[in-house]
């Protein structure tokens, strides 16, 4: 593995320092910065094409989705979102949609990683009243396994996934994370992503609170 120094420029309404402290402004601010990102020569991200591959993404899913979760989160509800939104039919949906591309993160022929990215119009109005600019994207899931972390295959997703939205002329990126996820947040930040707003998310009966953090791209 070798290290690469990244400038990230930002602009946000509150924002995230590298040091994971969040800062808060009246007005919309530039931020930039110097970040060290671990690059994994061994890691490789494409574009799930194959249908077939559902099955393993689906795998990585069910692993990474509760690590994410606030620690609060009822077992039952994070077992329900799972089986209803994270199968491997909905992978398959996802794989085969004209606005939907799903990456996956591999090391030795597995499946470390995944990415979904949706290219619509953002169906929440909370979401849809802070993230203005069109064409938009919305990188919808993104998870690596926790082996993993640290390994640069959140770096390469994250990068195939803005470079994903850059080919389908989108002027913007959006992304929502729970807001007792520090270690998400600070990743996002140091990707140049600030926070532009906030939405809420259903888990069962439970509603999570998270920022909507969005990046202009050039």
């Amino acid at each position: 593995m070798s290290s690469l120094l990244v400038e990230v420029v930002a602009f946000t309404h509150e924002c995230a320092t590298p040091s994971g402290q969040f800062l808060s402004a009246s007005l919309p601010t530039f931020i930039r910065y110097r970040v060290l990102v671990t690059v994994n020569p061994n890691v490789s991200v494409s574009t799930a094409t194959d249908a077939n591959l559902a099955e393993a993404i689906a795998n990585v899913a069910a692993i990474t989705f509760p690590l994410a979760c606030p620690p609060h989160s009822p077992p039952d509800a994070i077992a329900d979102f799972i089986a209803n939104q994270l199968s491997p039919n909905n992978f398959r949906g996802y794989i085969t949609r004209d606005n939907a591309e799903v990456l996956v993160a591999q090391q030795d022929s597995q499946i470390i990683g995944y990415c979904l990215v949706l290219h619509r119009d953002p169906p929440d109005p909370d979401v849809a009243a802070v993230v203005t600019a069109r064409p938009v994207s919305e990188i919808s899931k993104m998870y690596v396994l926790p082996d993993h972390h640290g390994a640069g295959a959140s770096h390469a997703l994250m990068t195939r996934a803005i470079d994903t939205a850059r080919a389908r002329k989108s002027a913007i990126v959006w992304l929502g994370v729970n807001q007792e996820n520090l270690r998400a947040q600070r990743f996002y930040a140091k990707m140049g992503f600030g926070v532009a707003g906030t939405k809420t998310f259903n888990l069962g009966a439970t509603i999570e609170h998270d920022y909507v953090m969005t990046r202009l791209l050039d």
